[in-house]
């Protein structure tokens, strides 16, 4: 018999997506919806996730249960605690969905769901123990640990991204300085292109800009793969940056794969190239130990509602997360 469908919602500072999952069939996505996010407002952010899982459930009457994927933290009673990029403090969102809707509900960082699909149904399958890095803006991390989901004493684990690993550095989100994801993320390839500008004005990466200020991350990017030399270097520096950070943590979690999701994976090998190398020089014992390899993720931005719709499935519907 097929399992039951469920509803997953990754919801974001600027998006609420929603999928209709099958996870009993790998997966497969059989309805999706999208609106934007009301103005970062809590009430109105909780009442727009209303709105979307009943267009979906209206147009899937069997599905039988919601995950919701959030960037930030996740208390393990699925109350949303804080987000560093997010107003939000203390919602407890699961609780007015379900109320709303009549669906039971799941809430998890945006990270753990996503690292839950590609865990279930993307790059890590067939795997057992496995560690997502989500590199986009920021970072964030999702471990599954001998084929589960490592969430620790308070459901808090995983903030991988803000581990101090300069000290007294750039000012993150979180209220810290050095955090990994100010060096190692989108935001460092903002940072270090708009820091390089005034020096190489005849850069790819400034003449797409127009102006030193209006440097960003894609317009570097753009660029290395067109071969700029410059950005070629800014790429490679926070590859080199993301690769000694996988490092150590592969030193603590042994993971059979680690998978490189977010917004890195456009540039490809110019950060994942020099990641992998930085990697293999600051594992320890790398000539011991069995290859850890890592590869770009293959879902997506469809990774966190399909983790999030399997991780409700398997709790309240029988599915078989």
């Amino acid at each position: 018999m097929p399992g039951p469908l469920a509803i997953g919602i990754d919801l974001g500072g600027t998006k609420i997506a929603g999928l209709v999952v099958n996870p009993s069939e790998e997966g497969a996505i059989v309805g999706r919806a999208l609106i934007a996010t009301p103005a970062m407002d809590a009430d109105a952010s909780a009442e727009a996730v209303v709105e979307v899982v009943r267009q979906l459930a209206g147009a899937h009457p069997s599905s039988a249960a919601v995950g919701i994927g959030v960037a930030g933290l996740v208390g393990a009673d699925g109350t949303f605690l804080f987000g560093p990029n997010l107003p939000w403090r203390n919602l407890a969102i699961g609780e007015l969905v379900a109320a709303r809707t009549g669906l039971p509900v799941l809430v998890d960082n945006d990270a753990n769901v996503a690292a839950w699909g590609e865990y279930r149904f993307g790059a890590g399958k067939g795997s057992s123990h496995m560690f997502l890095a989500t590199v986009g803006t920021g970072i964030g991390g999702g471990i599954v640990a001998d084929g589960r989901l490592l969430r620790g004493a308070h459901g808090l684990a995983a903030e991988i991204g803000h581990i101090i690993v300069e000290p007294g550095g750039p000012l993150c989100g979180c209220g810290n300085r050095g955090c990994w994801e100010q060096v190692a993320s989108g935001r460092a390839i903002d940072r270090l292109g708009r820091e390089a500008a005034p020096d190489h004005p005849e850069a790819l990466f400034v003449m797409l800009a127009g102006a030193p200020e209006k440097v960003t991350g894609p317009l570097v990017t753009e660029a290395a793969r067109q071969g700029d030399p410059v950005a070629v270097s800014i790429l490679e520096e926070v590859g080199r940056r993301l690769g000694e950070g996988l490092a150590g943590l592969a030193n603590t979690l042994d993971p059979e794969v680690i998978v490189v999701g977010g917004g890195v994976v456009e540039a490809a090998d110019l950060v994942l190239g020099p990641a992998r190398e930085a990697f293999q020089e600051a594992l320890e014992a790398v000539e011991y130990r069995p290859a850890i390899p890592i590869v770009a993720a293959v879902m997506g931005n469809d990774a966190g509602a399909v983790g999030a719709a399997d991780l409700a499935a398997a709790r309240f519907a029988g599915g078989s997360g």
